[in-house]
Parts: structure tokens; C-alpha cells; sequence
């Protein structure tokens, strides 16, 4: 898997680096609700994706090899399916999934390994999300810039779905 690619894809430019980002966080909630959250289907539902994004399917197995699969439903209607699996889970600390988006004809456009750590603190959980992008066709660097922000607002939604469960 490559860490950077060549933007021009003819040498003539610098390679690009694909994000690498750390999140923090400190959730009002017991570790295994926040697990639960990442690891249930309808949890998960609720909260994936940036602000006035829905999720009309998920299937989610988390289990190692499991499968971790959402499509994605911007404002505009248009569905993103993305696919993936689970690498490792180890309740309730850390989950370890990748997640890609393919083109139509099923080559992998992006793709992302994730690795959540979670650690109680009292009635409180902190959790750590580090998204690493490991590969974009040349085509998606423009969309990549947009990452942080998906998972910022993602984040939220996931502190506001704990409040409710």
C-alpha cells in the first residue's frame, strides 16, 4: 500500500501525502456503550457520516474478517456504498477496520484503515481515532481535503447519539 502518490502521475510533481489524522475525544458515556456504538449496526446508522448524511444500510460484523459495510446517503440522494472488514476487535479497547470505495467497475478508489482506542475514565470514556488514507486513485485527490471535516462532524454525531442511548 502506498503512503503517497504521484499527483501528476508522470514524476513531475511532488507526491502527494494522503491524510494521516488523529482524533481525540472524551465521551459523558460507560466504555461499553461507546463500543456499542461503534460495533451495532443501527448505532452506527445513526450517527456514520458528516451532517445531513443517512445511512440506509449497514452490515456491520465485527469480528476479525468481519464485515463493516455502509451506504452512505448524501443531501442530494446520491448513495455511497463503501465496503470493508474488520482487522481486529478487542472489546471493549480497541476496533480495527478498513473501509474502501470502489469505482464501478470495482477497482478500489479509496481506502482507509482505522484503528479506535477506547479507555475508561470513570463514568467517562476517551477515545482515540486515528484514520489513515492508504490509497487514492489519482482522480480522488480532490475529495481527500475533505476528511477531517467528514470525521469531525461524524464525531459529533456519535457524542449525540450517545446522550440519546
Amino acid at each position: 500500500m502506498e503512503a503517497n502518490i504521484d499527483v501528476t502521475g508522470a514524476g513531475g510533481a511532488a507526491p502527494m501525502q494522503l491524510p494521516d489524522l488523529t482524533f481525540r475525544r472524551v465521551f459523558d458515556a460507560p466504555i461499553a456503550l461507546v463500543f456499542k456504538a461503534w460495533t451495532d449496526p443501527a448505532h452506527v446508522a445513526a450517527w456514520w457520516g458528516p451532517h445531513g448524511f443517512s445511512n440506509p444500510f449497514t452490515a456491520i460484523e465485527p469480528r476479525p474478517g468481519g464485515r463493516f459495510h455502509v451506504h452512505m446517503q448524501a443531501p442530494d440522494g446520491s448513495i455511497q456504498p463503501m465496503g470493508g472488514h474488520f482487522v481486529e476487535i478487542e472489546e471493549p479497547t480497541r476496533i480495527v477496520f478498513v473501509t474502501s470505495l470502489s469505482s464501478e467497475d470495482g477497482a478500489t478508489i479509496i481506502e482507509n484503515v482505522h484503528t479506535v482506542t477506547l479507555v475508561e475514565r470513570g463514568a467517562r470514556t476517551e477515545m482515540t481515532l486515528h484514520s489513515k488514507m492508504v490509497h487514492a486513485a489519482p482522480f480522488m485527490l480532490p475529495h481527500v481535503g475533505g476528511m477531517e471535516e467528514g470525521w469531525s462532524q461524524s464525531l459529533e454525531r456519535l457524542a449525540a447519539i450517545l446522550k440519546a442511548i
